[in-house]
């Protein structure tokens, strides 16, 4: 197969319909990946290898000009609309479709100029060459989406008339089941893709298999993975075989592992055309013989190098297939991205050792990414926070120097955390009750030699914490709320009352000048509002652990839980109660009712709109929105629309309550019997401490008096911030007008796929309508990423997902988390991805990946939480406290082991859920 490629003259005269048609045939060394329209992924990315002197094996490319062509009058559009409209969860639905566009497409077969033309360039490979015929669909090998196995591939094909024919079944495999089900999850519009097919010369291959040039699990991007077995790679690929497993650490060329499988299968070429399965149970090594590795050392540091060649061009880790023929050539048979791995970090950290970052994000319960100004927005925060802590902030629109973002989502180096004595002992007791499966991970990381304590004193976090409290007042602010709570809680009110002045911004301020009041609302005046604030929530939880520390054994952790329920001051629980407030108003007006009745919350938006809901709900509506329209789902945000911009998620959860029986306990109830509790767990505690001395009581007594009256303006900081968050964004939109109306960008909302620089360049008269567009492909690419590492290393690893971050094993049919409301409930799960527009049944259990005050009205109509992210104290925890719901919050892939409809049982105390026939 060395040399000039047989026939590649005659391919020149049988590629297509003339000079001025398309052409239907070319050759792998013509193609180069950015024709990917006209021959499909697969060989756009073989064509792309052979021309850099990869070695590819020799064929040619039957194009997409082909596909279109042959099935153009097929009858395909009535398959296109109808898939246009169907739901990637109607697998009944999209399968039936799948079944009636392979029948027209076989229907169709090929047409007489197409098969001659094929014939004819199989015919100048040789007499009767085997080839392999492989699918090449132009949504395949995608930067986002490998698509890897959706189309088929048909190996030692021999013949013409096998060629033809498996070219047919190429063409149809674009509508297997399996495809079209992974295009429409993908959001793929079905009318845009084509399939070509390559036909390339077979290598005989005495091995094959796959390489990974990073490691797919962990995500190290320095560790090459190889699968290697006997005969074709189909046997690898497929998964018929425990084929022998490499792992190398490129950076050293080093064998680090090697796993011998048991090989006892084999996929080998036949006489004449197709494979078969060949069992070989009685191979030497199973009866207690060596088996020697399939792959010698030199071989495999040989892939090595190829894989890190293949990489280098594409600069991007890439998933290849290889073979190695009798005499010992090492052929490339495909390329394509590991689609699966996390993204790196946006810019390269220094280079002084291995760095850890934490997902900020995860930590502030938020899964989906951030808008670019949303990204932006809080990089200024970030920026306010460094300074004020003595950190040197070059450029503030840039970020910190410890601030990071990968895949669109906010991350932290960390890693002086881990190199400093004090910081391993705060850190991780903080997350312990923000996200506790991240401090678990810091933990496990406290063991790499990597991370060694370098920081051995506290002097250097006193350095940087000291200016904040100085500057903030933090001493005094805790001796106030200590001796002086009444005058504590007079400040938190004043300065509640002074941030609307504090955010304003002139009437008749121009464009650039909203710009300079965004960048001083969030670089410098948001952050400022939680240090004022902050140090009373912590105080009252201090109190708590105080009162432990002095009960000790007579202060178990489910009574001391019961103390933190009905809390007073918690906006958040203020919010979702005046939503009830609201719900309960309109139920007593049967006419309101009936006109929300069989109405989606979009339909009901839209009325609002043009203020024609009835008076009641309209007028109502208008002060809830007067209230809290500033908050919103993900509303750390810049982006996201507020409930004031668009309250359909607000009248979707009212009509969730209109549905609620008449019998069912209200809210407000709940809440006031909650508080009664407190109160009367608080007289035991006083009651057990003075038992111990009269000292004792009073300090219980007072411990949880502040408790009471501080633990609930823990949601006020951020409460604030989201106020300082709304103000910059209503800026934006009016500047979005502006350039919407000079034709820069298409709509106001687009502003939000800029940052501040990106406005100021249109401000001067840029159109940016196409860096919007790229933009908002990517951030919906992101959207659809599931997998989410709580902490990354720089070299890409994830370690959670190595051997030491997997956590304890579970029981089966157990998912276990951390304890954050007790009680213990069974009911139908109900797992929720997005609140906006979900239906949530009266007592179901929701199952969320995290939650933030735009979930917590869905809290009012639930049974019980379960929740991947968080621990004790994050926002979910603490409100299921609020509402005496049953909680488990920090459980692994709890959205995906739980089904909508499964019955589960949430121990909160125990902190673990049981489910009737567990998934996975």
């Amino acid at each position: 197969m060395d040399g000039k490629q047989p026939g590649e003259a005659a391919w020149d005269n049988h590629a297509g319909l003339g000079a001025s048609g398309p052409a239907f045939i070319l050759d792998i060394a013509e193609i180069r990946g950015p024709m990917l329209p006209e021959v499909g992924g697969k060989a756009a990315n073989l064509g792309e290898l052979a021309s850099v002197g990869l070695p590819v094996p020799p064929g040619f490319c039957l194009t997409t000009a082909a596909y279109r062509q042959a099935l153009s009058g097929a009858g395909l559009e009535g398959v296109f609309a109808a898939l246009q409209v169907a739901s990637a969860s109607d697998v009944h639905q999209l399968s039936r479709l799948a079944a009636r566009a392979r029948a027209l497409v076989l229907e169709a077969g090929l047409p007489a100029g197409i098969a001659e033309v094929l014939r004819s360039s199989y015919l100048a490979l040789g007499d009767n060459v085997p080839v392999a015929v492989r699918s090449s669909a132009t949504a395949e090998d995608l930067p986002f989406a490998s698509f890897a196995g959706q189309q088929d591939t048909f190996l030692n094909v021999v013949g013409v008339d096998s060629v033809l024919d498996a070219v047919g079944r190429c063409w149809a495999s674009l509508w297997t089941d399996r495809a079209v089900t992974y295009r429409t999850t993908n959001g793929i519009d079905h009318a845009t893709v084509a399939l070509a097919v390559v036909v390339q010369e077979m290598v005989d291959s005495a091995i094959a298999g796959v390489m990974f040039t990073a490691n797919p699990v962990t995500g190290n991007r320095h560790e090459i993975v190889i699968d290697a077995s006997p005969g074709l790679g189909e046997a690898v690929v497929s998964g018929a075989v425990n084929p022998d497993h490499y792992v190398v650490d490129a950076r050293r060329g080093a064998i680090v592992k090697r796993t011998l499988g048991d090989r006892q299968v084999e996929i080998r070429p036949t006489a004449g055309g197709g494979t078969e399965r060949v069992e070989t149970p009685n191979r030497p090594g199973l009866e207690g013989q060596h088996l020697e590795p399939c792959l010698s050392d030199r071989q495999v540091l040989a892939l090595t190098r190829l894989g890190l060649e293949v990489q280098d061009h594409y600069r991007a880790p890439q998933d290849t297939e290889w073979a190695i023929d009798g005499s010992g050539k090492l052929w490339l048979t495909q390329s394509r991205p590991i689609t699966t791995l996390y993204p790196q970090t946006t810019r390269t950290p220094p280079a002084s050792g291995e760095h850890a970052f934490l997902n900020f994000s995860l930590a502030q319960g938020l899964t989906r990414p951030l808008t670019p100004m949303g990204l932006a927005g809080i990089r200024l925060i970030a920026s306010s926070v460094a300074k004020t802590a003595a950190f040197d902030v070059p450029d503030p629109r840039s970020g910190p120097p410890p601030y990071y973002e990968a895949g669109q989502r906010i991350f932290f180096d960390f890693t002086s955390v881990l190199r400093s004595r004090v910081g391993r002992a705060i850190v991780p007791r903080v997350f312990d009750v923000m996200e506790a499966r991240s401090a678990a991970i810091m933990r496990g990381l406290f063991d790499d030699s990597r991370f060694p304590v370098t920081i051995k004193t506290p002097m250097k976090l006193i350095r940087h914490v000291a200016p904040v409290a100085a500057k903030y007042r933090v001493p005094e602010s805790l001796f106030r709320g200590l001796f002086r709570p009444v005058s504590a809680m007079r400040r938190v009110d004043r300065l509640s009352t002074e941030l609307g002045s504090t955010f304003s911004v002139p009437l008749e301020a121009t464009a650039h000048q909203r710009l300079g009041h965004v960048q001083r609302i969030l670089g410098e005046e948001v952050f400022a509002t939680v240090p004022q604030v902050l140090p009373l929530p912590a105080l009252g939880f201090a109190t708590l652990a105080l009162v432990g520390r002095l009960l000790g054994k007579q202060a178990p952790y489910n009574e001391l839980q019961a103390v933190i329920r009905g809390l007073p001051n918690n906006v958040t629980t203020e919010m979702d109660l005046a939503l009830w407030q609201f719900a309960s108003e309109i139920r007593e007006d049967p006419d309101a009712v009936a006109s929300m009745v069989g109405q989606t919350a979009a339909e009901l938006a839209e009325q609002y709109r043009v203020a024609d809901l009835p008076p009641l709900v309209q007028t109502g509506l208008e002060r809830f929105l007067r209230a809290y329209g500033h908050r919103a789902v993900a509303e750390i945000d810049l982006g996201m629309p507020r409930w004031s911009d668009d309250p359909t998620h607000v009248l979707g959860v009212v009509a969730n309550y209109l549905r609620l029986a008449d019998t069912a306990e209200a809210p407000h109830q709940q809440f006031r019997r909650a508080a009664r509790d407190a109160d009367e767990q608080v007289a035991r505690f006083v009651a057990r401490a003075r038992a111990k001395s009269p000292l004792h009581a009073v300090i219980v007594r007072i411990a949880l008096d502040r408790t009471r009256r501080f633990a609930g303006l823990r949601e006020l900081p951020k409460y604030n911030l989201v106020l300082g968050l709304s103000a910059a964004r209503e800026q934006l939109l009016l500047i979005g007008n502006e350039l919407a109306a000079a034709q820069r960008i298409e709509r106001a909302e687009d502003i939000f796929f800029l940052d501040l620089d990106d406005v100021e360049i249109a401000l001067a008269g840029d159109e940016l309508r196409e860096v919007v567009a790229e933009r908002r492909a990517a951030y919906e690419q992101e959207l659809r990423r599931r997998h989410i590492p709580r902490v990354l290393l720089s070299d890409g690893t994830e370690p959670e997902a190595t051997a030491s971050g997997n956590g304890s094993k579970q029981r089966p049919g157990t998912l276990s988390g951390s304890p954050a409301s007790a009680g213990l409930v069974s009911a139908p799960a109900r797992v929720i991805m997005d609140p906006v527009g979900a239906h949530l049944e009266p007592g179901e259990i929701l199952v969320a990946p995290s939650t933030d005050p735009g979930w917590t009205p869905l809290f009012l109509t639930a049974g019980g939480l379960v929740m991947e992210m968080g621990g004790p104290n994050s926002h979910g925890a603490v409100v299921a406290r609020e509402y005496g719901i049953p909680a488990v919050v920090g459980v692994p892939d709890a959205t995906s082991r739980i089904s909508t409809g499964q019955r589960v049982t949430v121990n909160g105390a125990a902190g673990t859920v049981s489910m009737e026939d567990l998934k996975g």
